[in-house]
């Protein structure tokens, strides 16, 4: 009898939603959300998450230009590791970070902190981005 058992991983995210229907002249800011990234990895698997800049932000690892777009208009954002919004997340390259952490065979969850900064001279419309999520083990 003979069985071979491999390293694996997989990573799923939601929607971050800043909101559907933000004032610039009334709404605060900044504008906070969170969302919520699902990590499985076989047990004592070592790996780390990795985000990109974005669709819009005019490179994958141009993380100060992370930007979503309504037609040819952009609102500009940024994700974080942490809840004070310090840490950039991004592919650990430059002035941005990654997650680690080790399986446990179990699904484990992570918290993506996302920021509006500002809503200053934006444009009425439905903003949107793409990030892409890598796993490394």
């Amino acid at each position: 009898v003979n069985a071979t058992v491999v390293s694996a991983c997989s990573v799923t995210g939601s929607l971050l939603n800043f909101g559907t229907s933000l004032d610039p002249v009334a709404s605060a800011v900044p504008v906070d959300a969170t969302s919520t990234l699902t990590v499985q990895c076989t047990n004592t698997t070592p790996y780390a998450v990795s985000l990109n800049a974005g669709l819009n932000a005019g490179g994958a690892s141009v993380f100060g230009s992370r930007s979503m777009k309504s037609g040819a208009h952009l609102l500009g954002y940024q994700l974080y590791l942490d809840s004070g919004r310090a840490t950039v997340w991004g592919d650990g390259t430059a002035s941005s970070s990654t997650v680690s952490g080790t399986g446990t065979g179990s699904n484990q969850s992570i918290t993506v902190y996302g920021r509006l900064p500002t809503l200053s001279g934006a444009v009425p419309g439905a903003y949107t981005d793409t990030v892409t999520i890598t796993i490394s083990y």
